[in-house]
């Protein structure tokens, strides 16, 4: 068979699933996430996270 091979469409928006995966509180809750904060704050960023 013909095998279609599409690319591009990955990136489906939903809101809910963006503030969750990449949130504010998201960020809180790992270890990880605080490092992140911590140095986006270091670097001087306006907006810290979504």
């Amino acid at each position: 068979g013909v095998r279609f091979v599409t690319y591009g469409r990955e990136y489906q928006p939903s809101n809910i699933v963006r503030k969750r995966r990449h949130g504010f509180l998201a960020r809180l809750r790992s270890k990880s996430g605080r490092k992140i904060l911590t140095r986006r704050r270091m670097k001087g960023r306006k907006y810290l996270s979504h």
